[in-house]
């Protein structure tokens, strides 16, 4: 193998590019961006970035004088794979120009959700575009509605209450993140926004945006209407698979697995345990790729920052090896979140039927840890405001699975 285009120039393509120089790959590489931006953090979008006290500067991913000896092709998006036989593979771009490899890496993440309305003020939080739109937006004393209460939705949430909005979340489950935590967790969280003033509607759909030349109200679909200056969409994001229509990839359905059965989290492109697809000499990682998990015995996104910096690794084995690597052992999911100056941490697989005990703390005080358990074994834990004995109890954690 003596060229390998990365399609996908964020987190997980930049790890995957430093991955591949490090494993030996000495061929020619190129990284292929939709975005004009060098790899940059996401995370902060969402919140320091969003305050202001943060830079586009401090968002960089690569190192001073770093140099991977790549091509850099940014602000062109994929349209296309092809494979070309014992030739390898050509990308085609949005600009008609192709890129031919022996190798690729599918690395081109996720893209936001919208609402189906599209007024002035309306926002999605995905890119650093997105967020200098946000920010402009958030002028102290406009009324901001989020729809949707996940962890972006929460920060965004958080954040906009520090600079002097008046925000509502609205949910449409019962609880803010009802479905990986579970309704009683969901609800404990919900308090942090509640404690400070921030209204957080649950159980709850939105009927529509309204405004002339811009947002002007949300309508709920139990008939409230509430008053909005800015409206942001924070409903997750969809694997940027498209381009790969006609390719011969093989993606999984909406729950994970092929055709949409049960099981999985939201489509990507299907892999094995060690990041490869159907297609030799192509692997996947980062936000689009639906890895095996023998644990839970599907397919199965990880859409947090630890999956796009561990994989990369794995999967570069795999691809200079042919397919023939010995993935890693499955690491129970992480994610973490700031709000309101409090560090909310999760690791694992919460199941609906899992008991979970409060072991540290009191969720009143929103200082807390609390622990799922499935036939007596841990398998996750979530920390509000309990950094250290949160470490303790994510080395503790069985992967799924195990007994």
């Amino acid at each position: 193998m003596r060229s390998v285009a990365v399609v996908g120039a964020s987190l997980a393509g930049l790890w995957a590019a430093r991955a591949l120089r490090e494993q030996g790959f000495d061929g020619r590489l190129t990284l292929i961006g939709a975005e004009p931006h060098r790899p940059y953090d996401r995370p902060p979008l969402s919140k320091e970035f969003l305050a202001g006290t943060m830079t586009e500067a401090d968002l960089a991913l690569e190192d001073a004088g770093e140099d991977l000896g790549a091509e850099w092709r940014l602000g062109v998006p994929a349209a296309g794979l092809t494979p070309r036989g014992s030739a390898g593979y050509a990308v085609t771009l949005g600009d008609g120009t192709s890129v031919a490899a022996d190798g690729v890496v599918i690395a081109t993440g996720a893209t936001a959700r919208s609402l189906p309305w599209n007024l002035p003020g309306v926002h999605t939080l995905r890119t650093l575009d997105d967020a200098r739109a946000l920010r402009a937006d958030l002028v102290p004393g406009r009324r901001l509605v989020v729809v949707g209460a996940g962890f972006v939705g929460a920060e965004v949430a958080a954040t906009a209450h520090s600079l002097g909005l008046d925000v509502t979340i609205v949910e449409i489950a019962p609880a803010p993140s009802a479905r990986a935590l579970g309704s009683r967790m969901g609800h404990a969280l919900a308090g942090l926004h509640e404690d400070r003033g921030v209204r957080v509607l649950c159980g709850v759909a939105v009927r529509a945006v309204t405004g002339g030349d811009r947002v002007d109200g949300v309508l709920l679909d139990d008939g409230r209407s509430l008053p909005a200056d800015v409206v942001l969409a924070g409903i997750g994001a969809s694997p940027a698979v498209g381009w790969l229509a006609g390719s011969g990839v093989d993606l999984c359905g909406d729950s994970g697995d092929p055709g949409g059965s049960s099981g999985g989290s939201g489509g990507g492109v299907r892999c094995d345990a060690g990041g490869a697809t159907n297609l030799p000499g192509v692997v996947a990682v980062g936000d689009c790729a639906a890895w095996y998990d023998p644990g839970l015995g599907r397919h199965h996104r990880v859409e947090h920052w630890t999956g796009a910096v561990r994989r990369p690794e794995t999967a570069a084995r795999t691809l200079l090896s042919g397919g023939a690597a010995e993935p890693g052992a499955p690491e129970p999911p992480y994610l973490w979140s700031d709000q309101y100056g409090l560090r909310v941490q999760f690791a694992g697989h919460a199941g609906p039927a899992d008991e979970v005990t409060v072991e540290e703390g009191d969720v009143d005080a929103r200082s807390f840890l609390a622990v799922y358990r499935r036939d007596g074994r841990a398998t996750a834990v979530l920390a509000v405001d309990r950094v250290r004995p949160f470490g303790r109890w994510r080395r503790r954690i069985e992967p799924a699975g195990a007994r």
